[in-house]
């Protein structure tokens, strides 16, 4: 019970740290993965980046899916666990593992009718087609490890375990890493198959993960390993869980959904303008997937003390994530701005790239510093087990930027597209203040009077 108890007693300042750099390392990798899948593809042919790029939305809508169920058994658990609940708890992970199946079902049945008609919306390139076809194809199929893999990452951060899924993580990374060049170029035995060789790179890395992300569950989790045997299926579960996994979900499939837009009007510029969206995207997880990482170590030792009602630990948690998170966006504001054409060389983009990519990581890097407020305090609602106002400020965050895009693009081109994300992470920074505003008074600042009572007893 160390893991578990240490998130109620220890200094939170180190405890955050302790447990945010293996998500944060973890982030980075997959960071890392993300743009060498994307230099292979690149030196592989132009078109195929581009497929690649069409693709990424439907990637990451199947991993926001897995990361909104992941999230809302992972705040779940953190809470029961401070309130000594460990059999519910323990109830979660098999529900949530439940979950994770019947979504990946979903998109099995979506996918083979859906695809093939979806491509042809943005494209009548028919290499562009094939490849965009085929590559998502392999991820949708084979898309049972990401979502085991990730519910189960979420189950061991929420009792303090957080070695254990970045070191997982790394592995899978690590494996499609090695994998893609043998496979995307061929080598002896092993024949080339292009895209279709990323895919089948990156799948077996999610399976890699997700065998031993089960072997470690049952075999050397103690805290929380589930008896199946004693499973029995409860409603009310499912919808607390769903309570803030749902729109952490919606929330993260919203920006699925943006990309889907902004690639429809971006390819009405030209296919380099796609490309250098694709690895803006690519090259933005350097920044946004540390935070991210930030928020997974926090979000436990958050729920926790929301639980627990220690309401002084749970402020000392948001201040230093607010912190942490607001040197990890300076730094990438500083990149994008000052290194933007290094940055694109690494795709070996060519003139037309470069002339739109440069303005457009400038740009859009505006609206780093005000995403920290977006994506923290969002954090402390979802610990809370307030997932709808979560959601509120990611309509914001997402929503707001494709209809700005549309209306800029009208007059300022593609200028006008980049500006609209700078504008829609300060409208959503905005929201996210006054919400929190509102939670400190109602839900926070009440909980001092419980502390003391519990205090006394």
């Amino acid at each position: 019970m160390e893991k578990i108890t240490k998130m109620g007693n220890e200094r939170v300042f180190p405890l955050l740290v302790g447990m945010a750099l293996p998500p944060m390392a973890s982030m980075l990798v997959q960071s890392l993965y993300n743009i060498v899948d994307s230099m292979f593809v690149a030196a592989y042919s132009k078109e195929g980046l581009t497929a690649v790029s069409l693709a990424f939305p439907i990637q990451t809508l199947i991993v926001a899916c897995s990361v909104g169920i992941g999230v809302g058994v992972n705040s779940y658990i953190a809470r029961k666990m401070g309130e000594r609940n460990v059999e519910e708890a323990k109830s979660a992970v098999m529900h949530g593992l439940l979950l994770a199946l019947i979504a990946y079902l979903i998109f099995f049945i979506v996918g083979i009718v859906a695809i093939r008609p979806f491509f042809a919306l943005y494209t009548s390139d028919v290499g562009i087609y094939n490849d965009a076809c085929i590559y998502t194809f392999i991820n949708v199929m084979f898309s049972f490890g990401c979502f085991f893999h990730i519910c189960l990452e979420k189950v061991f951060q929420a009792i303090g375990s957080m070695k254990v899924p970045m070191a997982l993580q790394a592995l899978g990374c690590v494996v499609n890493i090695v994998l893609d060049p043998l496979f995307i170029f061929g080598f002896k035995g092993i024949p080339g198959m292009g895209v279709a060789g990323a895919a089948i790179a990156t799948i077996l890395g999610q399976l890699v993960s997700m065998s031993l992300s089960f072997y470690f569950l049952f075999v050397k989790t103690k805290e929380i390993c589930p008896d199946v045997r004693k499973f029995h299926f409860s409603f009310p579960t499912i919808r607390k869980i769903l309570n803030v996994g749902l729109p952490t979900a919606c929330m993260n499939a919203l920006a699925s959904l943006l990309v889907v837009g902004l690639n429809g009007l971006l390819i009405t510029f030209s296919n380099a303008a796609v490309s250098v969206f694709g690895i803006y995207y690519k090259l933005q997880t350097f920044v946004f997937m540390p935070v991210s990482g930030l928020t997974q170590g926090a979000m436990p030792i958050m729920s926790f003390n929301y639980g627990a009602k220690k309401v002084e630990r749970l402020k000392d948690a948001l201040k230093y994530s607010l912190w942490i998170a607001f040197g990890i966006m300076l730094i990438g504001t500083l990149l994008f701005m000052l290194a933007p054409k290094w940055l694109l060389m690494i795709f070996q983009a060519d003139a037309a790239m470069l002339k739109i990519g440069i303005r457009a990581l400038r740009t859009i890097a505006i609206g780093f510093i005000p995403a920290v407020l977006g994506y923290i305090l969002p954090t402390l609602f979802q610990s809370m087990g307030k997932g709808l106002p979560s959601l509120a400020v990611f309509l914001l965050r997402n929503g707001l930027t494709l209809p700005l895009a549309y209306m800029l693009s009208t007059c300022l081109g593609l200028n006008g597209i980049w500006i609209s994300f700078p504008l829609a992470e300060v409208a959503a920074a905005g929201c996210a203040t006054e919400i929190f505003l509102y939670m400190n008074k109602h839900y926070i600042r009440p909980l001092k009077k419980l502390e003391k009572d519990i205090a006394t007893i």
